[in-house]
C-alpha cells in the first residue's frame, strides 16, 4: 500500500490488526533502528479515538479457539502455513478472518500458487527509520533486547526487507527498473547486451542477503556506466586546422616538429570525415531506391578512424603533458590522465577477475567510465615508469594490447570480460627515457623527441608565460604591456614590477640549468614574492617612493643569492694547446664552451687525463693523439718520418670543472687541434670554437646538441665555430640570432680545420691530403 504513515488518516486504517509487544531494539545510535517485536493475539478496531500526532483506538481482542493437538490435518496445514510468502493484501485477507476454518481455507488457497520453499522459522523485524536522536536511551533499550531460538538473519521472502509490505512498495524493484532502463540506454554491443541480460535474470532470482548479488549488481552497473558507443563530435570545421594551430602556438612556445604531426593527424582526421559523410549521403540515396548490395558496398567504403598513438619523449618540465591537453582542447574532446609511475600489477591496467573479492575494473576502463565517451585523450604518463615482470604479472606486457592499433578495437578487461573498442581513444604517452621501454611497446608507439628549451626559447617563455602567471599568484594583477623589449607588470593602484630581458637571462643561465621551465618558475617566483613584500612594507609604511619596481642584476642576486652556475667566457688571449670546445649538458636545453687543455713536459710518452672525463672522451683523446702522432711527419713536427714525436716527452689533457663529470666523442676536434697547437707552438683564437668527432683516418663525424652548443657558444662570445659537414641540416633549425651572430664553417676532415684555424700556415704534408689516407 503506497500510503505514507505521516499523513494517513482513519479512513486508510484496516478494520483489524494485532496487538504486539516489543522486546527489542536494533541500532547504532546513527537514527536508524529495528523494532523487534512479538504478537499477542488478533484485534478488531471499534472507535478511533486520536490522529496525531498518533492514532490512539478502543479495540477488541478477538481470541481463537483451541486447537486439538490430535487433529493431524490441521496441524499439516500450519506446518504448510509458515512457509507462506503472502502478499500485504493476503496478509490483511488471514488477518480479518476470525473462523478458524475459514482462516484456513484461505490458506489452502494461498498454499496453491506458494512456489518458494522456505525452511526457516523466523521472527517478523519491522525496520523502521526516525529522527531519533544519536546517544540516547537506545543503549538501555539494546540492554534488554531478546531474540528468538529461532531467530535467522535471512529476511522473510515477500517483505523485500520492509516490514513486510509486497515488492512493489520496496526500493529494491525500483532500483532494479533503475538499473535495467540504465542498461537499455547504455547502447551495449550485442554482445554485451547478451551478457548484461543474462546476468540481470541471474540477480533477480538471488536475494539481497547472497554475497553474490552485489558482486553481480556492481558488475551490471560497471556495464551501464562504460560508454559502448558514446563519442564526441569532434570540431573538425572549415577553421579547424587554423584554430588547432593557434590554440598550440598559444600554449606552446617552439615544439614545431611536435605540432606539425599533430596537424597531420588533425588534416586526415578531417578528411576521412569528409569522405564518410559523401559515404552516407550515396548510402542514404541507396537505401531509398531499396538497392541493397549498393548499400553493402558503400558502407564498406566508409574510412575507419585508427587514432595513432603517440609518444612523447623528452626532459621533464618541457611541456609533454600540457601539449596533450591542448590536443584535446584543440579537438574538443574529453581529456583523462592516467598515471603508469609505479605500476607494479598487472590487474591494474587489465582489471581484477570477478572471482576476487573487492574486484574492479582496470585503469583504462576506469578512465572510460569518468569521461563518458569512447573517443577521449587519453595520456598515458610516464609510461617508462611501469613496473616490469614479477609475482604479480608484467604490466608493459598488459600494455602491449592496449597500444596496439591492431588489437584495441577488441580490448578484453579482465574484469568486464566483454571485447571493448579502444580504436577511437587517441593515445599520446609521455616518457623520460626510452632505455626503459621495453622494445614490443615501444615499437607500437610513434615516437616524437622534444629536446629541452634553448636560453632564447627560456626567456620568450619566460616573458609571455611564466612571469604574469607568478605576479598573478603574488597578487599583483596583470595588465601587461610591452616597451623596448622590457615587459610590465602593472598592479591596480600604485604597485608594479618590471622585467627585463638582461634580468630574465641572468635568472636563467646563472640559476638555472634544466631542460625545462620548471624551476625557472620558482625562481621568478621567489623574485615576485620578494618585490611584493617590498611593495606591501612600502604600502603600510605610507612611503611609496621607497619602492622601485624595476629590477636589476643587481636585486636578483640578494633575492636568489649566490649565483649557483658559472657561465664560461671565450678568453681574450690564447697560447699553444688552449682550444675552446663545445658541450651539451645532458640534462638538456643548454649548451655552453668548454676549454681544452694541454700541456707537456719531458717523459717517456705518458698520457695523464683528468677532469672527470668519462670512457668514450678519455678515447677520444688517445684517437686524436694516434692521428697526430701518424702524421707528424706531414705537419712539420718531426724531422724524420720513423721519429717518435712523443719518445722523451710526457702530455697531460685537462676539461675544468673537474666536479662535472664529461662524456662523449664530440671534442675529437678540439683535442686534435689543440695538440698540434701545443707540439707547433701555434696559439688557437679565443673567439673559435669548434666541436666534431674524429676517426683515425682524419674524418670529422656529426654529432649531437648543435642547436644548444651553438646558442652557448654565442652567449659566451664566440664569433666563429667549426663545425662537422654532417651537421649541416641541424644549423638549418637554429634561430635566427645564432645565425646572425656566428660565423658557421663546416669541415669534413682535420686538413680542412686547420686551414680555417692557421689560414697563413703551410704544412709539408698538406698537398698530399685526399681525405682518406692514415700513416698508422
Amino acid at each position: 500500500m503506497d500510503i505514507n504513515p505521516a499523513t494517513a488518516t482513519r479512513e486508510d486504517l484496516f478494520g483489524y490488526g494485532v496487538a504486539a509487544k516489543i522486546s527489542g531494539v536494533e541500532g547504532k545510535g546513527t537514527g536508524e533502528f529495528a523494532l523487534l517485536v512479538e504478537g499477542i493475539a488478533r484485534i478488531k478496531i471499534e472507535r478511533i479515538t486520536q490522529e496525531r500526532p498518533f492514532f490512539e483506538a478502543d479495540v477488541v481482542y478477538q481470541y481463537d479457539e483451541a486447537i486439538s493437538p490430535e487433529d493431524i490435518a490441521i496441524q499439516g496445514l500450519f506446518a504448510h502455513l509458515k512457509q507462506l510468502s503472502p502478499s500485504f493484501e493476503e496478509k490483511l485477507q488471514i488477518l480479518a478472518a476470525l473462523d478458524v476454518k475459514d482462516r484456513l481455507e484461505k490458506a489452502i488457497a494461498l498454499l496453491q500458487r506458494q512456489v518458494g520453499n522456505i525452511k526457516n522459522n523466523v521472527s517478523i523485524t519491522t525496520f523502521t527509520s526516525t529522527s531519533f536522536p544519536a546517544n540516547s536511551d537506545m543503549e538501555k533499550l539494546n540492554s534488554h533486547r531478546t531474540r528468538r531460538s529461532g531467530m535467522s538473519g535471512m529476511p522473510l521472502p515477500g517483505l523485500g526487507g520492509m516490514g513486510g509490505g509486497p515488492p512493489e512498495e520496496d526500493q529494491e524493484p525500483n532500483e532494479m527498473e533503475e538499473l535495467k532502463k540504465k542498461l537499455d540506454e547504455a547502447q551495449m554491443t550485442p554482445e554485451a547486451a547478451k551478457v548484461a541480460d543474462r546476468e540481470m535474470k541471474r540477480l533477480k532470482k538471488m536475494s539481497p542477503a547472497q554475497a553474490e548479488y552485489q558482486v553481480t549488481r556492481n558488475y551490471l552497473e560497471n556495464l551501464a556506466e562504460i560508454p559502448w558507443t558514446a563519442m564526441t563530435e569532434d570540431k573538425l570545421g572549415v577553421e579547424t586546422l587554423g584554430r588547432a594551430r593557434k590554440q598550440f602556438d598559444d600554449d606552446h612556445y617552439g615544439l614545431e616538429k611536435v605540432k606539425k604531426r599533430l596537424l597531420e593527424y588533425l588534416a586526415v582526421l578531417k578528411l576521412k570525415q569528409s569522405i564518410n559523410q559523401d559515404v552516407d549521403t550515396q548510402v542514404a540515396k541507396a537505401e531509398e531506391d531499396k538497392t541493397l548490395e549498393k548499400v553493402e558496398i558503400l558502407k564498406s567504403k566508409r574510412m575507419i578512424d585508427k587514432s595513432p598513438i603517440l609518444l612523447l619523449a623528452g626532459p621533464p618540465g618541457v611541456g609533454k603533458t600540457s601539449l596533450a591537453k591542448s590536443v584535446a582542447t584543440a579537438l574538443g574532446r574529453k581529456f583523462h590522465r592516467i598515471s603508469l609511475g609505479g605500476v607494479r600489477d598487472e590487474a591494474e591496467i587489465r582489471g581484477h577477475r570477478r572471482t576476487y573479492v573487492a574486484a574492479m575494473p582496470g585503469l583504462i576502463v576506469q578512465g572510460l567510465k569518468k569521461v563518458g565517451v569512447s573517443n577521449p585523450v587519453f595520456l598515458l604518463d610516464e609510461i617508462d615508469k611501469v613496473g616490469t615482470s614479477n609475482f604479480h604479472g608484467d604490466p608493459s606486457a598488459a600494455m602491449l594490447e592496449v597500444l596496439d592499433p591492431e588489437q584495441n578495437h577488441t580490448f578484453t578487461d579482465h574484469y568486464v570480460n566483454i571485447p571493448i573498442d579502444l580504436s577511437k581513444v587517441l593515445f599520446i604517452a609521455t616518457a623520460n627515457s626510452l632505455e626503459t621501454i621495453p622494445p614490443p611497446l615501444l615499437d607500437r608507439m610513434e615516437m616524437i623527441n622534444l629536446s629541452g628549451y634553448t636560453t632564447l626559447e627560456k626567456r620568450h617563455i619566460a616573458l609571455q608565460h611564466l612571469i604574469p602567471k607568478q605576479i598573478k599568484t603574488s597578487k599583483f594583477p596583470p595588465i601587461l604591456r610591452h616597451l623596448n623589449s622590457n615587459i610590465f607588470v602593472d598592479g591596480l593602484g600604485d604597485g608594479q614590477v618590471e622585467f627585463n630581458q638582461d634580468v630574465v637571462s641572468k635568472i636563467i643561465e646563472s640559476y638555472t640549468r634544466e631542460a625545462g621551465v620548471r624551476n625557472l618558475e620558482r625562481e621568478i617566483g621567489s623574485v615576485c614574492r620578494a618585490k611584493a613584500v617590498e611593495y606591501a612594507e612600502a604600502k603600510d609604511s605610507g612611503d611609496m617612493e621607497k619602492y622601485k619596481p624595476q629590477l636589476s642584476i643587481d636585486d636578483i642576486e640578494e633575492i636568489l643569492g649566490i649565483e649557483k652556475f658559472d657561465e664560461e667566457i671565450a678568453e681574450k688571449t690564447s697560447r699553444p694547446g688552449i682550444v675552446t670546445g663545445l658541450v651539451a649538458y645532458s640534462s638538456g636545453g643548454n649548451g655552453s664552451i668548454l676549454f681544452i687543455e694541454v700541456a707537456d713536459m719531458p717523459g717517456s710518452g705518458r698520457v695523464q687525463l683528468t677532469g672527470k672525463l668519462g670512457d668514450v672522451l678519455k678515447e677520444s683523446v688517445e684517437v686524436a693523439l694516434s692521428w697526430v702522432k701518424a702524421h707528424a711527419y706531414e705537419l712539420g713536427l718531426t724531422h724524420d718520418p720513423s721519429e717518435d714525436i712523443m719518445k722523451k716527452r710526457s702530455i697531460h689533457v685537462h676539461c675544468p670543472s673537474g666536479a662535472i663529470p664529461k662524456d662523449g666523442p664530440s671534442a675529437g676536434m678540439a683535442h686534435t687541434i689543440a695538440l698540434i697547437s701545443l707540439f707547433s707552438g701555434k696559439p688557437v683564437p679565443p673567439t673559435m670554437a669548434m666541436t666534431g668527432e674524429i676517426s683515425l683516418r682524419g674524418r670529422v663525424t656529426a654529432v649531437g646538441g648543435i642547436k644548444e652548443k651553438l646558442i652557448g657558444a654565442l652567449r659566451a662570445g664566440v664569433k666563429t665555430v667549426l663545425l662537422p659537414a654532417q651537421n649541416r641540416k641541424d644549423a638549418k633549425d637554429l634561430p635566427q640570432e645564432v645565425k646572425d651572430g656566428l660565423e658557421i664553417i663546416h669541415v669534413r676532415h682535420i686538413w680542412e680545420a686547420m686551414r680555417y684555424v692557421w689560414p697563413e700556415a703551410h704544412w709539408p704534408g698538406e698537398e698530399n691530403f685526399a681525405g682518406i689516407e692514415s700513416q698508422l
